[in-house]
This record gives C-alpha cells, sequence and structure tokens, in this order.
C-alpha cells in the first residue's frame, strides 16, 4: 500500500520506520524539504518529497505536524490521493507548549474536527494517543498479552476500518472511538492518552473521558511557551 506522511517529527518518522519495515510504500515530507529528510529515507528506503507531492497517489495519507501549522499546509494539499484514500490526524494541542491559542479548539472543537475543516478531506484521528517511541517498539503479534489497543475516531466507516486494519498490522489492537465528534475522549489529558492500555482498557477509559478540557492542556494569556517551560 501507498503511504503518504506529511511532517518528520517523533510521529512521522516513527510511523515511516514502521510502515517501511512491513512492506508499505512511504513517501515522507516536512515543511524543510526533502533533502533534510536525507537520513530517514536512506534508512528506511521511504521516499522524500516535497509537501505538495506526498499525497500523490496515495491510499491513506497521515497528517502528523504541530496543530498550528495546519494553517501554514498549501491549499489542496490532499487532492493528489488515490480514489478511496484515508486521511489520518494524529496531532494534538499544546497551546502551553508549543501552538498558542486556538479559539475553536478553546471553546469546544475536537482538535481532528477543525484539522477536517482546514484541509477539506474527512479525516480519521489515530495514533495521537501514544508516545513515539512505543509506537515504534510495542507492536506485538495478535493475540500477545502485552498488546497495547490505540483509538481510531472518523465518521467515514470506509476510511477508519482501513486505519484500524492499518494499526493492527502495526502490532496494536484498534478500538473503535466513534465519530469524530467523540474523538474529544483521545485528546491530549484523557483518560486514554498515553496510557498504554489493552483494548478493553481503552473502551473503558474512552467511556470515562470528560469533555472538559484539563487546564494544563487550556491557553493562557501567556500561551506558548516551550515543552520545558509551558506558559
Amino acid at each position: 500500500m501507498k503511504v503518504g506522511i506529511i511532517g518528520a517529527g517523533n510521529i512521522g518518522s516513527a510511523l515511516t520506520r514502521r510502515l517501511t519495515a512491513v512492506g508499505h510504500e512511504v513517501t515522507i515530507a516536512n515543511s524543510r524539504g526533502p533533502e533534510t529528510l536525507r537520513d530517514l529515507a536512506a534508512e528506511t528506503g521511504a521516499h522524500a518529497a516535497p509537501v505538495t507531492e506526498a499525497a500523490e497517489g496515495a491510499d491513506i495519507v497521515i497528517v502528523t505536524i504541530p496543530q498550528k501549522n495546519i494553517l501554514d499546509l498549501p491549499a489542496g494539499v490532499l487532492d493528489g490521493a488515490a480514489a478511496g484514500a484515508a486521511f489520518v490526524d494524529t496531532g494534538n494541542y499544546y497551546p502551553r507548549q508549543r501552538d498558542g491559542r486556538i479559539d475553536a479548539l478553546e471553546t469546544g472543537t475536537p482538535e481532528t474536527r477543525w484539522v477536517e475543516r482546514h484541509l477539506g478531506r474527512p479525516m480519521v484521528k489515530a495514533f495521537n494517543s501514544i508516545l513515539a517511541q512505543h509506537l515504534q517498539e510495542l507492536g506485538r503479534p495478535a493475540g500477545a498479552p502485552e498488546r497495547i489497543a490505540l483509538p481510531v475516531a472518523g465518521d467515514d466507516s470506509a476510511a477508519k476500518a482501513k486505519v484500524s486494519a492499518l494499526v493492527q498490522e502495526l502490532g496494536f489492537d484498534a478500538v473503535d472511538a466513534g465519530g469524530l465528534d467523540e474523538s474529544w475522549r483521545q485528546q491530549p489529558g484523557s483518560p486514554v492518552y498515553l496510557a498504554d492500555l489493552d483494548a478493553e482498557g481503552v473502551r473503558n477509559a474512552l467511556t470515562a473521558a470528560s469533555n472538559d478540557r484539563p487546564e494544563e492542556f487550556r491557553a493562557t494569556a501567556s500561551s506558548p511557551g516551550t515543552y520545558a517551560d509551558p506558559a
């Protein structure tokens, strides 16, 4: 399968390594240009490309960039994807550490719903609730007692099924987390976030989630700061 990845940070790099390892054809892009991805491409066999070419012919396109940078993506950046492609957002809103205030998110719009509105394609939220190192290293065979589960939310059932199959292939159980309007259940600060739970644990955590964003994940008048010194 052809997978386009926009963003080569921790999650994007981890997905590139894992997806190429299981045999997928990966195109990786970032804001700094393909020449900055030479080492990752050489390591994994992925194709480094400009952002405008990342989705070309892809069956799945994964957008994994800081929330604030969604607005900087070129218009039509997803237009080259294959017919029936699934589009994934892995993003999390970190107002105090990185993104600053985004009014729609502060007033309750789920993160990936906001991304969907800006990119103009139906999005699936996945791979946002796990550390990149764990995504790269903790995949396990189906049925293994220590196998971690990941929530997958989206409105398009076919796209969600395609992404869920990819999650399973990477060594994690996929748990249906409902539609995008329910995807706040896996946002930062929720019980499932970074918890590395099994499938039953993920389902219970999603049920227990509150739609009140925790204070540490809400903007302040001086946001953003840094991860070391949030504002």
